[in-house]
C-alpha cells in the first residue's frame, strides 16, 4: 500500500527540512545538487547513509560514489559532483550521460574512475590531473578523438579501458610511461599505425592486452617481450609474420584470428619457449597459416576454445581429438580436413559448439551424443550415407545446426519441412520408401514395443496412401513438373521438355525424361548421371544454390553422384548450333587442359539447353577478393558479372577472404596466370580461341591459389547468338575497336586490351569504372593510369596495400606493360606469348 496523501506530504516535508538544514557547500550538499539536477529525487534524507554513498568516518567528505544504472541521462551540471575533493571511487557506468562538467578534472585524489556505457564525446586533454588514478574505464561511450599524450601523467594506472569508441591514430607514445598497466583494453575502436617503440619492455607488470577490432599493423614481435601477459588478443588488425613470435609459456588466452599471420604450426608445438598445458583459448582463425594442424596435443589438455578456420593447411587427416578433454568449442572450418570425423568426437562431454563445414571430409555423421551441444556445422564436405536418427532426435533441442551441401540420405518425418530444406539443402538423397523402423525409435522405456508397432502401422498406411496416389498420376498421360525462382533476366521463354523460363527463371522439365537425358563426366565416362542428378545436385535448380548470374547464364552449385564437387553453369542465351554442333563444341573444349584453365568437367544437352559442367573453384574469383567483396552471389545491375563463391553462414563463424591478395609477388603470380591461359588459347590451340569476355571476375583462384580462367569457349557454343552480347561487353573492359563502324568481330587482340584492364586492377586495387581516381573524377580507370604512365608519375597508382610488398620499379614495369595491353590500336598491342614474356621478365624473386 501507498503512504497516501498525509504520507508523502511527510515525507516531502523531512525532505526539504532536511535540504534546508544542510549547510551549502558541503559534499551532503554537492551530491544533493547532483541528484536532483540530474532527475534522480528517489534517495534517502541523509546521503552519507545510503549505500550507494560511503563517506569518511566524520561524515564530512564523500569518498566514494556508485550511481551505476539509475537512470540518470543529459550532462553532468557545474558545481555538484565536480567540488567532492575527498572523492576517491566513483562510477557512473551505464547510464546515458552526455557531457562532463567544467570542474571534473579537480578530482585531486580519485583512483579509481567508471564513466564506461554512456554517451559521452568530451576533450579528455585535462586526463592528466588524475595523478593517483588507478583505474580508469570509458569503454563504450562517443569519443571519436586520439587517446590524448597527457595520459603520460597515469604513473599509478594499473587498469585502462577505452574499448568500443572511435578514438582515432595510433596508440600515443605517452601510454608507455603507464609501467604500472596490469590490464590495457584498446578494442573496437578506430585506432592504426604500429605500436610505439619499446611498447613490450614498457609494461612488466601487464597480464592482459586487448586491441582487437581496430587497424594496428606490424610484426607481432612488436609484443613478443611482454613477460608476463597470459591474455592477449589482438584479432582483427593487419598484424604479420609467423604466429611463432608471440607464443609465451604463460598464456592462456590468445587470439590471433582475423591477421595476416603466415608460417607452419607444428613449430609453435615444439618451440621451447612455449608450454601448452596453461592455454585455455586459441584462435588462429582466418589468416594465411599453412602446414599441418598439431599432430600430438599431449599438453593442451586444459583447452576449451580452439578455432583454427579458414587458413591455408595442407590436407591432413582429424587430429587427435580424443587429447582435448575439457574442450567446449571447436571451429576447423575451411582448414582443408580429408578423411572420417572421428568418433571419439563423441568423448568431448562439455562440447557445446562444433563446426567442421568446408572441408573435404567423408564417411558417416558420428553419433555425437555430446549431451551440450548447440551449434553443429557439417555443411559442405563429402559425407555420405544415413544420419542416425539419434542426431536427428537431437537437432530441434540445438540452436544451430546445418548438414547442407553433402551426400547425406536422411528421414525425418517429425522435423518440420522448411527447417529440413535449410539444414540438408543440397543434400543428394532423400529418405527411401521403405524406412527402416530404427528412424522413428525414441529413447528406450518400457513402451518401446508399442511405440514401435504404432509406428509400423503407420508407416505401412503412408506406404499404401502413396502407392495409390501414385497409382492415380499415372493415369494422366503427361506430367510437367514446374520449379520455381526468383527473376534475373527478361528473355523471350525456350521451349521443349526442358525449358529454362528465364524472365522467371523456372526450369520446366518432364519427369520422366529427366532420368533418361545423359550427363557427360569426361573424366568418368561409366558413372551414370542423368539430367535428374542435376536437378536433384541444385533442389531444382533453387535459387538458394544459384552462385552467379553472368552474361553466358545462371550458375549452380552441387554435388554430384560420387561427390564431384561442381558449379553448373545454364546457357540461356538462345545458341543457333544443333544438339550435335553443340555437344561436339563442348566435347573439344573438355579437351582443352591447361594450369590455369577452369576444367570443364563435363556437359548435358536437354533440351535446348546446353549446360557446361566445372570444377568448383573454391577460393573465389579476383574480383570478389580484389575488392574485399563478401562471399556469395553478386547482386549487380550489370550482368557481367559471374561469381562463383560459397555463401558461409555457418553459425559459428562467418569469415571472408580479406587480406590474400596484399602482397606483390602474389597480384603478380594471378597476373602471369592469366597471361599463360590467354597465350595457350590464343598460340596454343588450334583453331585460336579467343576468349571475348576477359575481366576479373573470369579469374578465379583454385584450391592451391593457382590463378584459372574460366568461361573459355563458350561464345562458340552460341554460334551467332551472342554477338550483340558481345559488342555491349563488360563495362571498363570493352576495347576502343568495339565502337567502331568498321568494327566486325573480336580479335586476340582484344582480349589482350582486356588483360590490361585487369592488369591495371591487381595494381592499383581499382575498379574499372565507377571508382575514386584522384585528380580525374569523369575517368575510367584505363583513361587515369594511362594519363599518368605518359608523365612518368606511374607510382601514384599503385595500390598501398601492395606498396611496400615489393620493388616499386617492378609494379612500373607491370604498368607500362598494361600501358602497351591497352593501346587504342589493336595493332599497337602486344601479343599474349609477347606478355607472359616481358612478364617474366620481371618476376619478384622467390622467398
Amino acid at each position: 500500500m501507498g503512504l497516501g496523501v498525509f504520507g508523502s506530504v511527510m515525507v516531502m516535508t523531512l525532505l526539504f527540512q532536511h535540504l534546508a538544514c544542510q549547510q551549502p557547500n558541503t559534499d551532503e550538499f554537492f551530491v544533493s545538487e547532483f541528484l536532483n539536477k540530474m532527475g534522480f529525487h528517489n534517495y534517502p534524507v541523509s546521503v552519507c547513509s545510503w549505500e550507494r554513498v560511503s563517506c569518511d568516518a566524520n561524515r564530512e567528505h564523500v569518498v566514494e560514489l556508485n550511481f551505476s544504472a539509475m537512470g540518470l541521462s543529459g550532462p553532468i551540471p557545474d558545481n555538484s559532483i565536480g567540488k567532492l575533493s575527498k572523492l576517491q571511487t566513483l562510477d557512473l557506468s551505464f547510464n546515458k550521460i552526455t557531457a562532463l562538467p567544467s570542474d571534473f578534472w579537480s578530482f585531486s585524489s580519485l583512483k579509481t574512475l567508471n564513466l564506461s556505457s554512456n554517451q559521452i564525446s568530451d576533450s579528455l586533454n585535462n586526463i592528466g590531473n588524475f595523478g593517483f588514478l588507478e583505474t580508469f574505464d570509458l569503454s563504450s561511450n562517443n569519443y571519436a578523438d586520439e587517446i590524448p599524450e597527457a595520459i603520460r601523467s597515469l604513473v599509478k594506472l594499473r587498469v585502462l579501458k577505452l574499448s568500443r569508441n572511435m578514438f582515432t591514430q595510433s596508440i600515443p607514445l605517452g601510454i608507455l610511461k603507464c609501467q604500472s598497466l596490469v590490464s590495457i583494453d584498446l578494442s573496437s575502436n578506430r585506432l592504426n599505425g604500429t605500436l610505439p617503440d619499446g611498447f613490450e619492455a614498457a609494461f612488466p607488470k601487464l597480464r592482459t592486452l586487448n586491441l582487437a577490432g581496430n587497424k594496428i599493423y606490424g610484426r607481432v614481435s612488436d609484443i613478443s617481450g611482454l613477460k608476463s601477459i597470459v591474455s592477449l588478443n589482438i584479432s582483427g588488425n593487419l598484424f604479420e609474420g609467423s604466429v611463432m613470435d608471440v607464443f609465451q609459456e604463460q598464456l592462456e588466452v590468445l587470439d590471433l584470428s582475423r591477421n595476416q599471420f603466415q608460417g607452419h604450426i607444428p613449430q609453435v608445438h615444439y618451440s621451447s619457449n612455449f608450454n601448452w598445458s596453461h592455454l585455455v583459448y586459441l584462435d588462429l582463425s582466418d589468416n594465411e597459416l599453412s602446414g599441418e594442424f598439431f599432430q600430438n596435443l599431449n599438453q593442451t589438455l586444459n583447452i576449451k576454445h580452439l578455432n583454427l578456420a579458414h587458413n591455408r593447411f595442407t590436407r591432413q587427416k582429424f587430429p587427435l581429438i580424443e587429447m582435448l578433454p575439457e574442450l567446449e568449442y571447436l571451429n576447423l572450418s575451411k582448414s582443408s580436413l580429408v578423411g572420417n570425423i572421428p568418433n571419439e568426437i563423441s568423448q568431448l562431454s562439455n562440447l557445446n559448439a562444433l563446426d567442421l563445414s568446408t572441408n573435404h571430409l567423408t564417411g558417416k555423421v558420428p553419433l555425437l551424443r555430446n549431451r551440450d551441444l548447440q551449434i553443429l556445422d557439417l555443411s559442405n564436405n563429402n559425407l555420405s550415407g544415413e544420419v542416425s536418427p539419434y542426431v536427428l532426435e537431437k537437432l530441434p533441442l540445438m540452436e544451430k545446426y546445418n548438414f547442407s551441401y553433402n551426400n547425406l540420405t536422411f528421414c525425418a518425418l517429425e522435423i518440420n519441412h522448411d527447417i529440413m530444406q535449410k539444414t540438408f539443402f543440397g543434400s543428394v538423397n532423400s529418405c527411401p520408401i521403405a524406412a527402416n523402423p530404427t528412424l522413428f525409435k525414441r529413447r528406450a522405456t518400457k513402451h518401446n514395443g508399442m511405440k514401435l508397432a504404432l509406428v509400423l502401422t503407420f508407416a505401412m498406411i503412408c506406404l499404401l496412401a502413396g502407392i495409390l496416389f501414385l497409382a492415380f498420376v499415372c493415369r494422366r498421360r503427361t506430367r510437367m513438373w514446374e520449379v520455381k525462382q526468383s527473376s534475373y533476366r527478361e528473355e523471350q521463354n525456350i521451349s521443349g521438355p526442358f525449358s529454362f523460363q528465364t524472365d522467371s527463371t523456372t526450369w520446366v522439365a518432364d519427369v520422366k525424361q529427366a532420368t533418361s537425358v545423359p550427363v557427360v563426366i569426361f573424366e568418368k565416362p561409366l558413372l551414370s548421371i542423368t539430367f535428374a542428378d542435376l536437378l536433384s545436385a541444385t533442389s531444382n535448380f533453387d535459387r538458394g544454390t544459384l552462385l552467379a548470374e553472368g552474361k553466358f547464364g545462371p550458375v549452380y552449385r552441387g554435388f554430384l553422384p560420387g561427390g564431384i564437387h561442381v558449379a553448373i553453369k545454364v546457357l540461356v542465351v538462345g545458341s543457333t548450333l544443333t544438339d550435335q554442333e553443340a555437344a561436339r563444341e563442348l566435347e573439344c573444349l573438355g579437351r582443352i587442359k591447361h594450369p590455369n584453365l577452369v576444367p570443364l568437367t563435363g556437359y548435358c544437352v536437354a533440351g535446348d539447353q546446353r549446360i557446361a559442367i566445372y570444377d568448383y573453384m573454391e577460393n573465389g574469383s579476383l574480383q570478389n577478393l580484389l575488392y574485399d567483396l563478401p562471399l556469395g552471389l553478386q547482386s549487380t545491375e550489370d550482368w557481367s558479372t559471374d561469381t562463383w563463391e560459397e555463401a558461409h553462414n555457418n553459425g559459428i563463424q562467418n569469415a571472408g577472404s580479406e587480406g590474400l591478395l596484399t602482397t606483390w609477388p602474389f597480384r603478380h603470380k594471378i597476373a602471369l596466370g592469366t597471361a599463360r591461359a590467354l597465350a595457350f588459347l590464343h598460340h596454343g590451340c588450334s583453331p585460336p580461341i579467343i576468349h571475348r569476355d576477359v575481366k576479373a571476375s573470369s579469374v578465379y583462384l583454385d584450391y592451391d591459389l593457382e590463378p584459372r580462367l574460366s568461361d573459355f569457349g563458350l561464345a562458340k557454343i552460341f554460334g551467332n547468338g551472342l554477338d550483340e552480347e558481345i559488342v555491349r561487353g563488360s563495362p571498363g573492359y570493352v576495347p576502343p575497336e568495339f565502337s567502331q563502324p568498321e568494327f566486325e568481330s573480336p580479335t586476340p587482340k582484344s582480349d589482350v586490351y582486356c588483360f590490361g584492364v585487369v592488369l591495371f586492377e591487381l595494381i592499383t586495387g581499382k575498379k574499372p569504372v565507377d571508382d575514386d581516381y584522384p585528380d580525374d573524377k569523369e575517368a575510367t580507370l584505363v583513361s587515369w593510369v594511362r594519363g599518368l604512365v605518359r608523365k612518368n608519375q606511374a607510382s601514384r597508382v599503385i595500390d598501398p596495400k601492395i606498396r611496400d610488398t615489393g620493388p616499386d620499379e617492378q609494379m612500373e614495369e607491370a604498368l607500362k606493360i598494361g600501358y602497351l595491353c591497352t593501346a587504342d590500336l589493336p595493332s599497337k598491342r602486344p601479343s599474349m606469348q609477347q606478355i607472359v614474356g616481358l612478364k617474366k621478365d620481371i618476376e619478384p624473386a622467390a622467398n
